[in-house]
């Protein structure tokens, strides 16, 4: 499958990118993958390990008389955000991507393209094949679980990587580079909460608010797109004046995408149909309303059940939870006052659902500091102690500091200039790249984060520009080759 992306340049590159879109790997399921790897380092030649977590390591030596230039760490991560539309089945533990050009743009068929980090993993691939390119030592340093949890970069071995260089590829605007990041913390939410069986005269219905746009939930965290999660809670906060109880609920697939999609199942009394699905249009038109120009697609629909449910949470229950969801931080908290429209910290309400009273939440906040991560959790944590819920912090990392006087930003910057032509707009992102933990367990390590144009990343809409791709090629050959010339920062 996929056979037309061996036809785009650079083509070794885009043959790389084929096998990664054949190749299944949510976060968590890397395992084929990475013996795909292992197995193509041994035809060429290269030398390859992983640590006790499983990240992978390929090295290849130096071109003969540049052993002595700084080494170089390639880093990416191999697994890839598995959202599709709702009704596209497909199985990403089994199922190949299937991609299509459109417009100069790579897009793929009704789910996530796995651009991110595929693209950057595939240039690492290329370099390491590449018999013209002079270099100094090379690793390709590839993580497992970044989406899900960093898992990868958190348990990544500490004395194992020998460069002094790390390039970050996961990074997705062209004539951009990165210097800094946000830090983050997940914020998980439990609760088994009371049950009552429905009334005799109760009736259930389903209400599904479907269409948004989604996205990353960093990067397009202030852009202003719906939150299907928060923005369903507030449907069903205004049904509260028809005596709903709720008896599920289902919102948000990962913690760092932005919800497209929430359903929820609803007990109310029989003789309010007519009522509740009349209200239910006006607010479908209130919202369509708020959201115009941002999310024009947001539909939301009642559907009566003949089926009826054995349980639902009772009045009390139902009332605390809503009351409690429609509190709950959401969004941009703050814009930072040192890095100018940049958004300092966030949350995303990314995975909430609800099943036989278990209720469950998964946040994740995100800040360029670690004390404001804390105190966005502590609220949460503060906020649910008020219906007993159990509030937990997982998967916490640490941002990665600015270092503008770098020397490898300098030499970035001076060859953007030559191979493009106009200086490189220098960054800080509010998004989780791994640089972060990797300074924290190297420190030693000059690092910098670029790559290509990737819009709508962790949706469906997921795409790249194919000119920016080979733009970034160009770059990362020309930095590594200008490294290679460098005797005194290897020493």
């Amino acid at each position: 499958m996929n056979e037309h992306l061996e036809q785009l340049a650079p083509q070794p590159l885009w043959r790389h990118f084929r096998t990664l879109c054949n190749t299944p790997r949510p976060s968590g399921h890397e395992a084929e993958l990475v013996s795909i790897l292992e197995r193509w380092a041994e035809r060429q030649g290269l030398v390859h390990d992983r640590d006790g977590f499983g990240n992978l390591r390929l090295r290849k030596p130096a071109t003969p008389g540049h052993e002595n230039a700084p080494g170089i760490i390639l880093q990416g991560h191999l697994d890839m955000v598995a959202q599709a539309n709702a009704d596209h089945p497909h199985d990403f533990t089994r199922d190949p991507i299937e991609t299509y050009v459109e417009d100069g743009w790579l897009r793929a068929r009704h789910t996530t393209l796995g651009a991110d980090n595929g693209l950057g993993v595939a240039a690492a691939l290329a370099i390491l094949e590449d018999s013209e390119l002079v270099h100094g030592p090379l690793e390709a340093l590839f993580t497992l679980e970044e989406e899900t949890s960093m898992g990868g970069a958190l348990q990544l071995a500490e004395n194992w990587l020998d460069g002094r260089v790390l390039l970050n590829l996961d990074s997705e605007d062209r004539g951009e580079v990165f210097i800094g990041c946000a830090g983050g913390a997940d914020v998980v939410v439990e609760a088994q909460l009371p049950t009552a069986e429905p009334g005799p005269g109760e009736v259930a219905v389903q209400l599904a608010l479907t269409g948004l746009s989604g996205g990353h939930s960093g990067i397009d965290i202030h852009r202003g797109r719906g939150n299907a999660n928060r923005l369903l809670v507030r449907v069903l906060r205004a049904l509260e004046a028809y005596d709903i109880r709720l008896v599920g609920y289902r919102g948000g697939t990962l913690r760092n995408a932005i919800p497209r999609e929430a359903f929820a199942t609803l007990m109310l009394s029989a003789d309010e149909i007519d009522a509740v699905a009349s209200r239910v249009a006006t607010l479908e038109q209130e919202l369509r309303t708020e959201l115009a120009g941002v999310d024009d697609g947001l539909t939301l629909a009642m559907t009566p059940l003949e089926a009826r449910p054995a349980q639902a949470l009772n009045a009390h229950a139902s009332h605390m939870l809503l009351a409690a969801l429609n509190a709950a931080p959401y969004g941009v908290e703050r814009m930072s006052s040192s890095v100018p429209g940049v958004v300092e910290t966030s949350n995303n309400l990314g995975v909430v659902s609800l099943d036989e009273g278990r209720f469950h939440l998964c946040a994740l906040v995100r800040s360029l500091r670690d004390s404001a991560v804390n105190d966005l959790a502590d609220r949460f944590r503060g906020l649910f102690d008020l219906i007993g819920a159990r509030t937990r912090v997982e998967n916490a990392y640490p941002g990665w500091t600015p270092a503008t006087d770098s020397a490898l930003l300098a030499r970035f910057r001076r060859l953007h200039r030559q191979h493009v032509g106009s200086e490189p707009a220098v960054k800080v992102i509010h998004a989780g790249l791994e640089c972060g933990i990797l300074a924290g367990k190297y420190p030693a390590l000059e690092m910098i984060s670029f790559g290509p144009s990737i819009r709508g990343a962790h949706s469906p809409d997921e795409r790249v520009e194919l000119s920016s791709v080979e733009e970034f090629w160009g770059l990362l050959r020309a930095l590594i080759e200008d490294l290679a010339c460098d005797t005194a920062m290897g020493a």
